[in-house]
């Protein structure tokens, strides 16, 4: 199968596309290196991957390469942690617009005219911010408050634009929400603003590589923002990057929404005192409590039944082989100053 994936030089796709290319599949992906400038990737010379230099924003450009292939998946997006929803709050509304409104422009064209079969929509976790249903399953976005933040927000209207290709235009599409993704990979992005937590900036502003990096600077007693109570299901990026595969491949996705996450659920806390004992053998773990960002969801619980049931899909890797694998990484990044 050929596809196509937008915004390819990103985290998640730094996995899918390897997944993608070791499963026999043909890639283009599109990525103007806005978030991060130029990267490289271990895939970047291989056969049967292209990499196209151009912002999704360019109609014309989605409608050249949409029209080559049977799938695409719309990844690309403004994306960050937590302090990025309040430094970016409009950016993160207007431009993911422009990049989701272009790609399905392309993709509409595409599947009346050319071969195009499916679009693959990747949303997020935070569809479901307002929710109060734990475990929250495949629907209680519709039936929940809609998020307050402007990316989470943003996020729904892009399940929104595969309602509506869908009902105008017969565009089968597959909605694809990760939850927590951790990996290797990430990098601190050109446009992330200073934010202190103590006397560390924070590095994205995602848990994992915020408490590494803390520590691994010497941070004692190690800043927390709120109470560590917050509840997360971190799911390691090879295992999101074969669920997506999953949802690519499989006939019984199509039209359908999947939670993509390991069912184990941690606190930060959780996270944060085995991170310490491996990076402090011996040192007593000590935390501080700031004060929380406004958009930081104190609980975030997916069922994930539904892609378990008709894809046959699990998230096995453990967080201990998750910490094992990204806290070196981590360490030895921010000693190259790139976190």
């Amino acid at each position: 199968m050929k596809i196509l994936v937008t915004g390819s030089a990103g985290f998640i796709n730094g996995y899918v596309v390897a997944e993608l290319l070791e499963a026999g599949h043909e890639i283009i992906g599109i990525d103007n290196y806005s978030k991060y400038g130029p990267v490289e990737k271990s895939y970047d010379s291989h056969p049967r991957y292209r990499i196209v230099k151009e912002d999704c924003k360019n109609v014309a450009v989605m409608r050249e390469l949409a029209g080559e292939v049977d799938q695409i998946v719309a990844a690309a997006a403004m994306i960050g942690g937590i302090s990025y929803f309040h430094t970016h709050a409009y950016d993160l509304l207007a431009e993911n617009e422009r990049i989701i409104a272009a790609t399905f422009d392309a993709a509409i064209w595409a599947f009346q005219n050319r071969k195009l079969k499916k679009i693959n929509v990747l949303s997020s976790s935070m569809v479901f911010e307002g929710t109060t249903e734990f475990p929250s399953p495949e629907g209680a976005e519709r039936r929940s408050p809609p998020p307050l933040s402007t990316y989470g927000f943003q996020k729904l209207a892009c399940e929104y634009f595969a309602q509506g290709a869908k009902e105008q235009y017969g565009l089968p599409y597959t909605i694809i929400r990760p939850f927590n993704c951790v990996g290797v990979g990430e990098r601190r992005a050109l446009s992330d603003k200073t934010i202190m937590s103590g006397n560390v900036s924070l590095a994205m502003s995602h848990v994992v590589p915020d408490l590494v990096q803390k520590i691994a600077k010497g941070q004692d007693p190690l800043r927390i923002l709120g109470k560590g109570n917050q509840v997360r299901h971190y799911t390691y990026g090879g295992d999101l990057a074969k669920g997506i595969r999953a949802c690519i491949e499989h006939p019984a996705a199509i039209n359908e929404d999947f939670n993509l996450s390991t069912p184990h659920a941690h606190t930060v806390l959780e996270v944060a005192e085995p991170i310490w004992r491996r990076l402090n053998p011996g040192k007593p773990f000590r935390y501080v409590s700031d004060d929380p960002f406004k958009y930081d969801v104190q609980l975030r619980v997916p069922s994930v039944e539904k892609a378990k049931r008709l894809l046959g899909y699990e998230a096995t890797t453990s967080l201990d082989a998750i910490l094992d694998e990204v806290v070196p990484w981590v360490v030895e990044q921010t000693r190259l100053g790139n976190i």
